[in-house]
């Protein structure tokens, strides 16, 4: 009897395990290893829309807040996303697969003695699950070729565009011979790049260029958004230098920088030129409807008062120790002239010395200088003046005691250490006092019309006069005096600072006299302040929401086609198909 029961229980085994491996399994296996596979990528595409789909700066991968600026999405946060993905999902169906393998080897197979009898479904249902790694596997390696190819393109598309962008700022440049240079004292560095500040919250960007941060924008960590070059409009911004952190005159970048050293010993009259070049400059300026302003309301007010001074009849007060911080004077003029004249100068005992001359660096960076020539200092002059000529010069202005030649010899020598040698465009000479010297007898010549050029050589400064042909490639000569046509000095300094002051003004009246009164150059705003405009501090750039978007419809599109594919090899290849 029991023989007979041992042999039904096999032959029913034997029956179940045909039924099981011959019409179940065959079933089975398929379905499973479908409905698993189709559940890690369901799972995988959830939790992608959970990383990709926010637009905060936190989430399953976070953004970091930058110190500056965000970097370019493709080059680093692309990147934290994918990773933020695989370490979620990848753990997660793990678990899932070893908890369901667990769970039917428990109940399928080690529930008791009818498990000999589950055998074919419990192996169709774990090797199904099993062998869906392999699909998840090639939807892992799809995914990261998809997450590459994004990457590519869209860096394909930047690296262009920023060649693009770095190439038309450097012809723009290059076409406008743009220089930067810092104005302050101790600095005065040639500036490559300056610093800018983002409108918005103050924080300071030292690259502001088309590279990590973006082609054409640049998303502060407030979420403003800045242009990355000049032509974008990057000028709109507060600049500072990055060697001494000073400000920066409006415009820098957009329009040329010209330093205009004014060379001279003590007491030759520089201030007094200078002041009385910018009353010119700003007439003439009017007259042909342009404009000049101070970037500095100090320069502004220093102006005002020398003017009242001079309308006094007196002196503006002798200038400072300190090494100078350049006068900054924004001129515009009809077709596209523009300048901003950085205005130097220091205190004559400056050029006293050699170790006083060296400290000046601005001298390293510009192309032209006026060499002001107090007549009085020059000791022919001195020799030549009688007792009452001495009387009526020094009763009306103080004289300096520093020979013109010896001062221009030890700027010229600092000059030579420059890789051109010191070789300069233009350099003016201008001979201040001439309303006086022309009162004396030795300039007598001067009022009878004698070449101011030759006089000088007449009077000691011959060697001068040809060292000054040799250094430069042009050089113009001009007598200044309180009462000097504006329309002259107008013409000297823009014509050493590159300005066509006479062309621009051929057909425009002339500037007023120097007794006229006209209205004070002001320091009113010369380009309008760049927009704060982006998201909000607390999103992510649009940049990173757009790369994410591009992310996540590529993965929508592959969901999709993995899904068809599967359900056209599962008509194909089920046994029912």
């Amino acid at each position: 009897m029991q023989m007979i029961v041992v042999l039904l229980l096999t032959a029913v085994w034997v029956a179940v395990m045909y039924v099981g491996f011959v019409v179940v399994f065959p079933y089975l296996f398929p379905v499973t290893l479908i409905a698993a596979a189709i559940g890690a990528l369901g799972l995988y595409y959830v939790h992608a829309c959970r990383t990709l789909a926010p637009t905060t700066l936190g989430g399953p991968s976070p953004v970091p807040e930058p110190e500056a600026s965000y970097r370019h999405y493709l080059l680093a946060q692309v990147w934290r996303d994918w990773w933020a993905i695989a370490r979620r999902v990848v753990p997660r169906i793990w678990g899932l697969a070893a908890g369901a393998l667990t769970v039917l080897t428990q109940t399928v197979l080690l529930g008791g003695l009818w498990g000999f009898f589950t055998f074919p479904f419990w192996l169709a249902l774990c090797a199904g699950i099993v062998a869906a790694a392999v699909p998840a596997l090639a939807l892992g390696a799809a995914l990261t070729v998809l997450y590459g190819m994004v990457a590519a393109v869209g860096l394909a598309g930047w690296v262009v565009c920023v060649l693009v962008l770095a190439a038309v700022e450097r012809l723009f440049m290059m076409y406008g011979r743009i220089l930067q240079t810092c104005p302050h004292p101790f600095c005065y560095e040639r500036v490559g790049l300056p610093v800018y500040e983002c409108p918005g919250c103050g924080v300071r960007h030292p690259r502001l260029t088309p590279g990590s941060g973006g082609a054409f924008r640049h998303v502060c960590r407030c979420g403003a958004r800045l242009p990355t070059t000049v032509p974008l409009g990057r000028f709109r911004l507060a600049a500072y230098c990055p060697h001494c952190g000073g400000r920066l005159p409006e415009r820098i970048g957009r329009v040329r920088v010209e330093p205009l050293p004014f060379v001279g010993g003590p007491a030759a009259g520089k201030t007094t030129f200078m002041f009385l070049g910018i009353r010119a400059l700003h007439a003439r300026a009017r007259a042909v409807e342009g404009r000049l302003a101070f970037v500095e309301q100090r320069h502004a007010q220093a102006y005002a008062g020398a003017i009242r001074e001079f309308q006094r009849g007196g002196q503006p007060a002798k200038t400072g120790p300190e090494l100078p911080l350049a006068t900054m004077v924004d001129v515009e003029l009809p077709g596209r002239a523009r300048r901003i004249l950085y205005l130097f100068d220091p205190a004559g005992e400056h050029y006293t010395g050699a170790t006083e001359v060296e400290s000046l660096r601005y001298l390293d960076h510009g192309e032209a200088l006026l060499f002001i020539v107090d007549p009085f200092a020059l000791p022919q002059v001195r020799r030549s003046l009688s007792a009452d000529e001495r009387r009526v010069v020094d009763g009306s202005a103080a004289s300096s005691e520093e020979d013109p030649a010896d001062t221009l010899q030890r700027v010229l020598n600092e000059l030579r250490s420059r890789p051109d040698r010191g070789r300069q465009r233009r350099i003016a000479v201008v001979v201040t006092k001439t309303d006086l010297l022309e009162r004396t007898e030795i300039g007598r010549p001067l009022r009878d019309g004698t070449d101011l050029r030759g006089w000088l050589g007449g009077v000691g400064l011959g060697n001068t006069v040809r060292t000054l042909d040799q250094v430069a490639g042009q050089v113009r000569y001009l007598g200044s005096g309180l009462a000097t046509d504006p329309a002259d000095v107008a013409g000297l300094l823009g014509w050493v600072s590159g300005l066509p002051v006479n062309g621009a003004a051929a057909d425009s009246p002339s500037p007023p006299d120097a007794g006229e009164a006209v209205e004070a150059p002001g320091t009113a705003p010369l380009r309008s302040p760049w927009p704060v405009r982006g998201r909000d501090a607390s999103r992510v750039p649009l940049g990173y929401q757009l790369g994410r978007w591009a992310v996540l419809a590529g993965l929508s599109v592959l969901t999709v086609a993995a899904l068809a594919a599967t359900a056209a090899v599962a008509a194909a290849r089920l046994p029912w198909g």
